[in-house]
């Protein structure tokens, strides 16, 4: 399997050589060339498997030049670290199926993709002997994953952005008292578009990428998205109900985790329809429902990790929606980076909302929902999937419903309690991170004094 930029203007490369370019040169997404499809009885033997052979079975056809035997040690090695030996359990609440994918060692769905991505780049670099310096932004979840992917590897330092004051306390604790030599976080005078924006810019300057080994770990690297599909076969598998497809719900900011929704459904999983679950910060939305993709101010929320106006995969979408016209997407692309903003025509829209439907919750709904899902059901979720749970309770439909809860409710606990009047009950995992020292740079919004920090760091 070779990789090709949404921008069309760099060579295809291989998967290896894709987990470590991250970000495009020409500054396009890498996807694969062609899709590689299940028949119908192939999804029937991939149906009986455990998670990290179902995740053999389906990364393998993309990670071609990976030794199958050491794809395999990759994959058991990056689920073992869960704290449940079925990796996602799947859980009926309230009419609804809640996939639970917060049981790796940072309580949230990040850590399926970027404990994965940790053990790649260590097989990879050990290989090439090489370095890697790893730049990425966080809007919350992703920055605790990726550094607990890495952290004390051999040959990989990482230097993770955050907006300042705008992670939860918890999410802030587990990125900040990692105090590894090889760990680094910025907490940025701004908002995660901001963070966002600098890392693109980073990797914009093609020379100081490659003069300084630069690597992604943000949805920008394929790799996050590939083991992020394998829990949509898992997860359908789960809520099989007569054979009749099920509808995914999911909350999500920077459209990575829906795109890989949206991928398994061309990869031939039956999928009904996917709703897009986001809270104020609606540019999503605003594109499914009227073709509006305009950027504006970021509202902090209960739901921070989705406080995003510009999605990274959004791209990643648009090549395929519009049949991988590279010309097209690059066009589009620079609308955005110029107007900050796209319209979409009504017939593009209409052809959208065939596959996709959305859902905002505010800050007041989302904790009503949380209240009223407890009070009913004694099952307490946080608030980005409250934000899901919002959106699911309110559909009409015979098919399944899977919700996906993107993370454990003691990332949040503040919320939870104002909500349900009930504390979550802390993973021992968060309870041994209070008190311990922090390691963090407060940093201005400037691309060209991040670059100096990682100069001087690396």
């Amino acid at each position: 399997m070779r990789y090709v930029s949404t921008r069309g203007k760099v060579p295809a490369v291989s998967f290896k050589d894709a987990v470590m370019m991250g970000l495009a040169d020409d500054g396009g997404l890498l996807v694969p060339e062609s899709v590689p499809a299940f028949t119908a009885d192939e999804l029937t033997k991939l149906s009986a498997l455990d998670y990290p052979s179902l995740a053999y079975g389906i990364i393998s056809r993309f990670a071609t030049d990976i030794e199958p035997a050491k794809l395999k040690d990759i994959i058991e090695k990056s689920y073992a670290a869960f704290d449940t030996e079925e990796v996602i359990p799947v859980v009926r609440k309230g009419g609804l199926y809640i996939a639970e994918i917060f049981h790796g060692p940072t309580f949230a769905f990040k850590d399926i993709a970027l404990q994965f991505l940790g053990n790649l780049f260590e097989h990879i670099l050990e290989e090439r002997g090489e370095k890697l310096n790893i730049v990425g932004a966080t809007s919350g979840d992703t920055g605790s994953a990726a550094i607990y992917g890495v952290r004390g590897r051999k040959n990989i330092r990482i230097f993770i952005l955050h907006p300042k004051g705008r992670v939860s306390p918890v999410q802030e604790m587990q990125m900040t008292s990692v105090t590894d030599e090889n760990v680094f976080n910025l907490a940025l005078d701004g908002t995660f578009d901001d963070c966002q924006d600098i890392v693109k810019e980073i990797f914009g300057d093609l020379k100081f990428k490659h003069d300084f080994s630069l690597g992604a770990v943000n949805s920008i690297n394929w790799a996050r998205v590939l083991a992020q599909i394998v829990y949509y076969f898992w997860c359908s598998f789960r809520a099989a109900e007569n054979g009749r497809k099920p509808i995914f719900i999911v909350p999500t900011g920077n459209f990575g985790n829906i795109f890989a929704g949206y991928y398994a459904k061309l990869m031939g999983l039956p999928v009904e329809k996917f709703i897009l679950a986001t809270n104020e910060n609606n540019i999503l939305s605003r594109f499914i429902n009227d073709g509006d993709y305009t950027a504006k101010e970021v509202v902090a929320t209960y739901s921070p990790s989705m406080d995003i106006q510009i999605a990274s995969n959004f791209e990643r979408y648009l090549y395929f929606f519009y049949d991988k016209d590279a010309s097209k997407v690059e066009e589009l692309m620079k609308t955005l980076k110029t107007e900050k903003g796209i319209k979409f025509p009504a017939a593009d829209i209409a052809k959208v909302q065939q596959e996709f439907g959305t859902y905002s919750a505010a800050n007041e709904e989302t904790e009503a929902v949380i209240a009223s899902f407890y009070k009913s059901t004694g099952y307490i979720i946080d608030p980005h999937t409250a934000c899901g749970v919002a959106a699911g309770l309110k559909l009409k439909t015979e098919s399944p419903v899977i919700c996906l809860s993107t993370a454990h409710p003691a990332k949040f606990p503040d919320v939870v309690m104002k909500a349900a009047g009930k504390a979550p009950e802390k993973p021992a995992g968060i309870i041994r991170l209070e008190g311990l020292p922090r390691k963090v740079a407060d940093i201005p919004k400037d691309t060209e004094t991040v670059k100096e920090f990682i100069r001087r760091n690396v």
